[in-house]
């Protein structure tokens, strides 16, 4: 009788969800009819409006539309870590790439109409339900949502000022350059804004309640044993380096290089304007490092680590008897035994040396080369010392990717194991 009530309301739910999707596509319908006069595009704005309104109906008459088993065998076998965090990589090179196509708000907006089709058929789901539902949880949606329109808000922005200033034109920030005073203009509009701010925040400390928890103790810790939110990438990065790299030296040396970024940037162009053209280096690395490095592996421990941080995918059962079988090797071990050796019977310099040598020619012979070769205009423009200084920060960031990829691939663990002095890369 509970079962049936819950999906009863859960389905209510759904409707809800559904008409308000309507309700926004009709919006785009009235806009199109009125203001863009396109008729054409307000008549398959309209459909899908209504595409939506058929799911609303069927799910507050209750007709029990749901998720089919074989769709959701295939996505749990589809979504890997190598395939989630590689499909995200490589759809971020497409929207900088196809940019000026992706961000017409036509486009985007029927992206997302298939994102929140493909969310409102997933929570018909119970364990992706139970997941994305968790107070925790929640916010991390709203993350996902908000990053994506702000990053689409940016590139579109981008791409009109750098087709006006092709044209000779000024940027849009350069035609709104009308000041007002910090009293009152200011301070109102950060005073109703902070007000609203508030309000959301009470309604929504009401709705969703905080998910307090009993007293720590070491007889009883919970499974999965997650950090917040903001610490999961770190957490993330722990399943490829050792606590030294990913817990202390990579959070430095991501802050230590926010910090030096506009010290170290002899382009002065794209201040106080959005722009892509005039910006490709500094923001095509920036929105990798923050929104693959970073937002990708939030949102992969949040909703895809499991129990004993195993990979779970989207519509499978957080099993916490779940095991899985682990082959990684290092690096000392594939040389040795390509030479028919036991590397545990070798001295751990002569052992390791191989992997020493790696990171050596990583760290200390890519800087130049790349001064030699496709980063030399970097390098005449920059000087030694602070060319020198972004390779640096650019090689610990392209090493997280790098390790994942030989992790995936060759089920590589550490390239340098010093077990006798506890040093592992």
């Amino acid at each position: 009788m509970y079962g049936e009530s819950l999906a009863k309301s859960t389905q209510d739910g759904l409707g809800v969800y559904y008409l308000m999707v309507a309700l926004l596509n009709l919006g785009f319908t009235a806009y199109y009819f009125r203001s863009a006069k396109k008729p054409v595009d307000a008549i398959v704005w309209t459909a899908v409006a209504g595409l939506f309104l058929i799911h609303a109906f069927a799910n507050f008459l209750h007709l029990g539309w749901t998720l089919s088993e074989g769709i959701r065998d295939w996505v749990d076998w589809a979504v890997k870590a190598e395939s989630f965090f590689s499909a995200a990589a490589l759809g971020f090179i497409a929207l900088l790439a196809f940019r000026r196509y992706l961000t017409l708000p036509a486009v985007a907006w029927a992206v997302t109409n298939v994102a929140l089709l493909c969310a409102g058929w997933a929570m018909t789901n119970a364990n992706f339900r139970e997941v994305v539902t968790k107070p925790d949880n929640v916010p991390i949606v709203l993350l996902v949502f908000s990053v994506g329109f702000f990053t689409w808000l940016a590139l579109r922005r981008g791409v009109i000022n750098d087709d006006r200033m092709a044209k000779g034109e000024p940027p849009l920030e350069k035609l709104e350059d009308d000041k007002v005073l910090v009293w009152p203009d200011l301070v109102y509009t950060e005073l109703i804004c902070m007000i609203i701010c508030t309000f959301l925040l009470i309604v929504w400390a009401i709705v969703l309640k905080a998910p307090l928890e009993p007293p720590a103790t070491t007889a009883k810790a919970p499974n999965p044993s997650k950090a917040p939110w903001y610490f999961l990438g770190l957490q993330e990065m722990l399943v490829y380096y050792d606590p030294w790299l990913a817990g202390v030296v990579f959070p430095l040396m991501i802050i230590g290089g926010l910090v030096c970024i506009p010290y170290m940037d002899y382009n002065q162009k794209g201040n106080g304007y959005f722009t892509f053209v005039q910006r490709k280096f500094a923001l095509s690395t920036f929105m990798f490092g923050f929104v693959v490095l970073w937002v990708v592996l939030i949102v992969l421990g949040t909703f895809l680590r499991g129990p004993n941080w195993n990979f779970f995918g989207p519509f499978e059962y957080w099993d916490t008897h779940k095991v899985l079988e682990l082959t990684n090797v290092n690096l000392s071990q594939m040389f040795w035994r390509a030479l028919g050796d036991d590397a545990a019977t070798i001295h751990w310099f002569k052992r390791e040396l191989p992997g020493i040598i790696v990171i050596v020619a990583y760290l200390a012979l890519l800087p130049p080369l790349l001064a030699k070769t496709v980063m030399r205009p970097f390098f005449i423009r920059m000087g030694f010392l602070r060319f020198f200084t972004l390779v640096t920060f650019l090689q610990f960031m392209a090493a997280l990717p790098i390790k994942m990829l030989l992790r995936w691939t060759l089920n590589l663990k550490y390239i340098v194991f010093i077990s006798e002095y506890f040093f592992n890369i």
